[in-house]
């Protein structure tokens, strides 16, 4: 059985990259801010920059999200949309 993906709800998908994202920082923060304990004074990305980035990364998602839905809906009604099969 073949299905298609007709439209992505945009703020949806926003919501659910901004999830995604804050799961991402969660792995790559700590690591960042690892790395900056052994950089030279001053050339590591700083203490303040390491936990502004979980909120950046969410609000990246969001905005990316929103926008990645409205390309897919705009290119959905020129070519279709994404089919999937699935079995039962």
């Amino acid at each position: 059985m073949e299905k298609r993906i007709k439209r992505i709800a945009p703020v949806q998908l926003g919501k659910l990259l901004a999830v995604v994202y804050a799961l991402f920082s969660l792995i790559f923060v700590p690591i960042m801010l690892l790395a900056s304990l052994f950089a030279p004074e001053g050339k590591g990305p700083g203490l303040l920059f390491g936990l502004a980035m979980p909120i950046l990364y969410i609000i990246m998602g969001f905005i990316g999200g929103i926008i990645a839905a409205f390309i897919y809906n705009l290119s959905a009604k020129w070519v279709g949309g994404v089919v999937i099969e699935f079995e039962e």
